[in-house]
């Protein structure tokens, strides 16, 4: 619980912060690389905050702990340092392999490390981090609390004002903020680079907001204790001073990201009254191997209940964002009062049909409005805290505007389910700044994260369960307009009982010879329309439904691909489906005798999405006429 420290825990602390100090110097300057200015000026907080919070060193992912987030993640040495010292880490291990191919300790705060809640770097997300534990947080019931260490340049960025706007909203009472406000970045003051008035936009926005000297243990730890007695998120802005503790090293933003040679690491040393044994950690240095091993965090398993599918019948039409919409409202109502789950909307709830699931539960749906890049972090930071969360937008709002924010995501090994909806050339007169033709390549340059794109309502719900009890960041991409259920060619939905998702599994939805369509999402439904055509015809086609088009298993299906193969997607030809098969015909030395790449090629204007079908050639009649010229 909060408390106030004594004279001697106090006196602790400010011997601690002396040690730490030279752990930072010492730290930078064996590596030649890093920030030890603005770790000297934030050490005091960092050492206040990880000493007040409720964190046990020895069960440092226990899940009823506090959380701390660093946002300014390139203070990682004082970080380091801070977690050496109060028995997370081996403090000689982080000075010897700061910034080392061959340690954990990298140069921006790694998730995984005991102690470090998120990967940081980019400066702005760290408050919507907090946010988003701070709700999770909440929403199971538990009210731990959260402080997010901030910069003061940081809070230039837009998205510092969108997070504190959430909280202020959600009345997130377990969120403390505490702001290093030393006026220094890499250009100079930061009060002359972009002016912020910092305790003015926290009061505008409905928090409380605590002035202190940034270097004082008391004045820092009474403001904590008052903060967490708020009912309303409180910051605490602490007056710094760069390269605190070290008479040469103050107020010189140089030393924002320069670090001391061996002789002025010597002098700075001395004046700390510390020892100078950084030959030591040279020597330990030059042991260490020429890589390491990722850290995976260790975060709560979540085990819903997924139910079973919905099955839409093949002669009524309906869209994959309403399968989508009421597969959430079945999976929230099996989990309510069960599985903590949260759907996180943009304003955008009657067009990604996340509005099904706030009727079940809106107690757990999380209304954003107009602030993507907080939305993006918001969720991806809750769904490692023990619930299932579910982010829903468009697809250039929720991959193109956030693609930063979800590479955060995949970077931090979170375990968010991103529904977008409003794909490609669909979206028809939205126009060309709302047709996302580039997901598939956006998410490719993504190591972690899974891509699905399904075909139909039918296999969009069956997605929906899938991600729902897999772990790790997923992207379901739909497209917005209606169509009939892919049938078999029997009449029976493909998609519908007795079909089971696979992740990667490549789906014959039409068996024929010679002519090969492979395709994915919305535009399989007019590829088997242009199959079925032709079969009237005397030409059999095969039609291919890669569902996930980043770790298709085309060899299963191979035997598909040795003629005449078209793939066909609504998307851009450069950078998706078709490229991805190409590599693959490459890789596996396989040469069909024709191969053709159908997508869209430029930006689209305004217009009916059938139109700009029929315009990009994907349209059923495009590729019936097509296949005619080939097969002739």
């Amino acid at each position: 619980m909060a408390r106030l420290l004594t004279k001697d825990e106090i006196k602790r602390l400010e011997n601690l912060g002396r040690v730490c100090r030279g752990d930072i110097i010492k730290m930078t300057t064996v590596a030649n690389s890093g920030h030890p200015g603005g770790s000297m000026s934030s050490i005091d907080i960092f050492l206040s905050v990880y000493d007040f919070a409720e964190k046990d060193p020895k069960n440092p992912y226990d899940p009823e702990r506090d959380r701390v987030v660093v946002s300014h993640g390139h203070t990682s040495p004082g970080v380091y340092a801070t977690l050496g010292r109060l028995g997370f880490i081996d403090i000689d291990e982080a000075i010897a392999g700061f910034r080392h191919p061959g340690s954990i300790f990298e140069g921006h705060i790694t998730r995984g490390i005991p102690g470090v809640e998120w990967t940081t770097g980019n400066l702005g997300q760290g408050l919507s981090v907090g946010v988003g534990m701070a709700l999770a947080s909440k929403i199971r019931g538990k009210n731990n609390r959260v402080i997010v260490a901030m910069s003061d340049a940081e809070q230039a960025k837009g998205q510092v004002a969108e997070a504190r706007r959430t909280a202020k909203k959600y009345e997130l009472n377990n969120l403390v903020v505490v702001v290093d406000y030393n006026d220094a970045q890499i250009s100079g003051k930061a009060s002359d680079i972009m002016y912020v008035d910092i305790k003015a936009n926290y009061l505008a926005d409905g928090w409380k907001v605590i002035e202190v000297d940034g270097h004082d243990y008391a004045e820092l730890n009474e403001a904590l204790v008052e903060a967490f007695d708020s009912k309303i998120p409180a910051v605490i802005i602490g007056r710094t001073v760069m390269g605190k503790g070290v008479s040469f090293m103050e107020g010189d933003v140089s030393y924002h990201g320069k670090p001391l040679d061996m002789e002025k690491a010597a002098s700075a040393l001395a004046e700390l009254g510390l020892e100078s044994d950084i030959e030591r950690y040279v020597e330990m240095r030059k042991e260490l191997p020429s890589y390491h091993e990722h850290v995976r965090p260790i975060d709560e398993v979540v085990r819903p209940v997924t139910g079973d599918s919905i099955v839409y019948p093949v002669d009524k039409k309906t869209d994959n964002r309403s399968a989508f919409g009421r597969a959430l409202a079945d999976i929230g109502k099996l989990n309510k009062g069960k599985v903590p789950m949260m759907v996180v909307d943009c304003d955008l709830k009657p067009s990604t049909k996340v509005n099904e699931f706030e009727k079940v539960w809106p107690e757990n749906f999380v209304q954003i409005g107009v602030q993507e890049h907080n939305a993006a972090t918001v969720a991806g930071a809750a769904s490692v805290c023990g619930v299932l969360t579910f982010f829903a937008d468009f697809g250039v709002f929720g991959i193109d505007e956030t693609y930063n924010q979800q590479r955060l995501n995949d970077i931090n090994k979170a375990n968010v389910k991103v529904g977008v909806t409003h794909v490609g050339i669909d979206v028809g007169e939205d126009g060309k700044t709302h047709h996302c033709i580039d997901y598939i390549g956006a998410l490719r340059n993504l190591f972690g994260f899974k891509l699905i794109v399904p075909a139909d309502p039918n296999q969009t719900d069956k997605a929906v369960r899938y991600v729902s009890a897999t772990e790790g960041n997923f992207v379901i991409a739909m497209g917005r307009s209606t169509m009939n259920p892919i049938s078999d060619e029997n009449g029976r939905a493909f998609f519908g009982d007795g079909y089971k998702f696979e992740y990667g599994k490549v789906d014959v939805v039409r068996k024929g010879k010679g002519v090969t369509i492979v395709t994915t999402g919305q535009v399989t439904h007019k590829a088997v329309e242009a199959a079925d055509k032709l079969r009237s015809e005397g030409i059999e086609v095969t039609v291919l439904n890669v569902s996930c088009p980043l770790e298709a298993d085309f060899d299963s299906v191979k035997e598909h691909l040795s003629k005449v193969v078209i793939t066909a997607e609504d998307h851009n030809v450069e950078s998706g489906l078709g490229t991805i098969l190409s590599d693959y015909l490459i890789d596996s030395k396989i040469m069909p005798e024709r191969f053709e790449k159908l997508g869209v090629e430029r930006y689209m204007f305004s217009g009916d999405n059938e139109l700009l079908f029929d315009l990009c050639g994907l349209s059923s009649g495009k590729m019936v006429e097509k296949i005619r010229r080939i097969a002739r």
